[in-house]
């Protein structure tokens, strides 16, 4: 099965993986997933106010993710979804064990009829696609947009979410959110110590002088998620030699690890490590003990996705002024400039097959992707979603603010990977364990690249593995 191509700045990114995720492929899912499944039974007349021909009294079950965005968010769209159907009694339901609760609804034929599948418990949407377990969202992309008068749901949506989304032409996956990679630091702390973020790696490497001199650490990290590392220094290597470096990774070409642009990237990296620029302790901390660290200014620099406004809400300091930047340029010979940055379409919900009520998860989404949906979202998660301009006019967080001008300022020169999508254990198990031993210092950067590629190289002869191919 081969994947529609993928929009350089597209992906599924931040989609996570599951120690139980291959489980799902040793077991049946209850039975095929297309539209005869058990939601169809439940299905009305269909008009042009009711698309899907939602019955007004089908209960709709939703089970979110409740992680860094919160269940808020959700309630105001099931909210907003009861007023389209005042008679529908909504089942609401938030948890971060996503595989653990709802695998075995899969298996039994009983799953919920919308599902944000994220998080560290999220179950491989791959194997999800691979048994027909999801309902194929083609029908939502051509119905009427909620309320853009004269557009689909199609035509509201930024470039490339259909097809980060689609498998062999079905569109099954949303991805909902609009995330941007970088590298944080605060803007109140940079001015009032003088300093000005890097862009060029040597400038990067003498302001961690400056900053351990001045007696902070200049980097913290997630070092029981240590693949949080693995973000910039693929963007460097990116940056010095394009795109076609994420392309060959993605692929599992040979050697594609052990590229030029890759050995001169880890090399950098290296330095900071070697020259102590890491918060001592970092390798035991997780996401959010990091991310609490550098808040509480122990660190200055931390890599993260635009969710971390979000997920540090509640113990970011007031005037700390979060903001994303750009991984710095190893030389004046990059490929891509130093404002080209990762973005990518993320945080995915999908809508099981034998849901009791498919048309109503086919609706959910609709509201989802209404302006006024969006907009409520980006309020409360402080995230941007995937529904074109519609966080113009919001009043946004300063971290927020931050990333659409990196992303404006970014433009064309925007990229993206895809192959922890295509390979969850590539990402989750084998390069986090060789970002684990390399930022903590155990082994050096030709070792740390020779265990990636050996990664790549096992899940390339392996069989029992789906390949996927992504196009340029």
């Amino acid at each position: 099965m081969n994947r529609r191509d993928m929009l350089r700045r597209t992906a599924l990114a931040g989609a996570l993986a599951t120690p139980a995720a291959g489980l799902l492929s040793g077991c049946a899912l209850g039975g095929g997933g297309d539209d005869s499944g058990n939601g169809d039974a439940n299905r009305g007349a269909k008009t042009e106010k009711n698309p899907f021909g939602v019955k007004d009294d089908a209960q709709l079950e939703v089970v979110i993710f409740n992680g860094g965005f919160g269940e808020d968010y959700a309630k105001a769209h099931e909210a907003m979804y009861k007023e389209l159907h005042p008679k529908a009694p909504i089942k609401h339901s938030a948890t971060q064990e996503i595989s653990k609760t709802m695998q075995p609804r899969f298996v039994d034929g009983t799953p919920p009829d919308v599902i944000n599948n994220s998080g560290a418990g999220q179950i491989d949407p791959n194997g999800l696609v691979s048994q027909n377990a999801l309902a194929d969202l083609n029908e939502l992309l051509a119905a009427p947009s909620l309320d853009v008068p004269g557009k689909t749901v199609k035509e509201t949506l930024l470039p490339g979410v259909v097809d980060v989304g689609s498998y062999n032409g079905k569109f099954l996956v949303l991805n909902y959110t609009y995330a941007v990679y970088g590298i944080w630091y605060s803007a109140k702390l940079f001015a009032e110590r003088g300093w000005q973020y890097p862009k060029t790696w040597d400038d990067h490497i003498a302001l961690c002088k400056q900053i351990k001199n001045a007696g902070m650490a200049p980097w913290t990290y997630a070092g029981k998620h240590p693949r949080y590392m693995s973000w910039p220094l693929i963007s460097t290597a990116i940056k010095l030699a394009g795109p076609e470096v994420a392309l060959a990774i993605d692929n599992l070409e040979p050697n594609a690890w052990k590229s030029d642009a890759m050995k001169t990237a880890a090399d950098a990296w290296h330095q900071i490590v070697k020259d102590g620029y890491i918060l001592p302790g970092s390798p035991g901390l997780d996401h959010v003990q990091s991310q609490t660290a550098w808040c509480q200014g122990q660190a200055a620099l931390i890599s993260c996705g635009s969710w971390l406004e979000s997920e540090q809400k509640k113990v970011t300091p007031a005037g700390f002024n979060m903001t994303v930047a750009p991984t710095p340029s190893l030389s004046s010979g990059d490929k891509l400039p130093f404002e080209a940055i990762r973005g990518t379409a993320g945080e995915p919900f999908i809508v099981p097959a034998k849901g009791k009520n498919v048309a109503g998860g086919l609706e959910y989404f609709r509201v989802m992707l209404s302006k006024k949906g969006a907009q409520d979202f980006t309020r409360k998660a402080s995230s941007l979603t995937v529904v074109a301009g519609a966080a113009d006019g919001v009043e946004l967080p300063y971290g927020l603010s931050s990333v659409v001008k990196a992303l404006a300022a970014s433009g064309s020169n925007g990229f993206n990977w895809v192959y922890q999508n295509f390979y969850r254990k590539l990402e989750r198990n084998l390069v986090d364990a060789a970002c684990g031993e390399f930022f903590s210092g155990r082994i050096g950067p030709a070792d740390f690249l020779d265990q990636c590629q050996k990664g790549a190289d096992s899940i390339a002869s392996d069989s029992s593995v789906t390949k996927y191919k992504r196009a340029s």
